[in-house]
């Protein structure tokens, strides 16, 4: 049996005025690319509330509150460090406007695997040919509220 770790982390739900939701594409080498949600693990001391704007920060480059949480999932994986995990993952919605992705501080590891970001439409999510964290991302949307920001 797996021995996992333990991963608190941070989702934020970023949808723009045109209702897209941005994904970030890694690119990890061990396996195919996939598409996921700005986000990543909480660090020591860190609310999951405080973990999400300072991820926002790091990968998108928007510096703002994200709100109260609108979901919470558990879910088992490998890191791109190579951990086996069980992950409590903490969902914030974001809706703005626009921006232009500009990230403002990337770690070395997301400076090696992450190769872009894309606004998704939601019809776009459903029969994209790489595989998309969440899998039930436009379910998700679906079932939170806009929170202007």
């Amino acid at each position: 049996m797996v021995q996992r770790v333990p991963r608190p982390a941070a989702r934020i739900l970023l949808v723009d005025g045109a209702g897209r939701v941005l994904l970030m594409r890694f690119m990890p080498g061990d396996r195919p690319p996939l598409w996921c949600t700005p986000g990543g693990a909480v660090d020591p001391g860190e609310s999951y509330a405080e973990a999400a704007r300072r991820e926002l920060w790091e990968e998108v480059g928007l510096d703002m509150d994200c709100g109260p949480e609108v979901a919470q999932r558990t879910c088992t994986f490998k890191t791109f460090e190579g951990v086996e995990v069980i992950a409590d993952e903490r969902y914030f919605r974001v809706d703005i406007d626009a921006h232009e992705v500009r990230p403002g501080a990337l770690t070395a590891l997301e400076q090696r695997v992450l190769a872009g970001s894309r606004w998704f439409t939601v019809d776009e999510l459903a029969d994209w040919p790489e595989i998309i964290y969440p899998a039930d991302i436009a379910d998700l949307l679906g079932r939170t509220e806009p929170a202007r920001a």
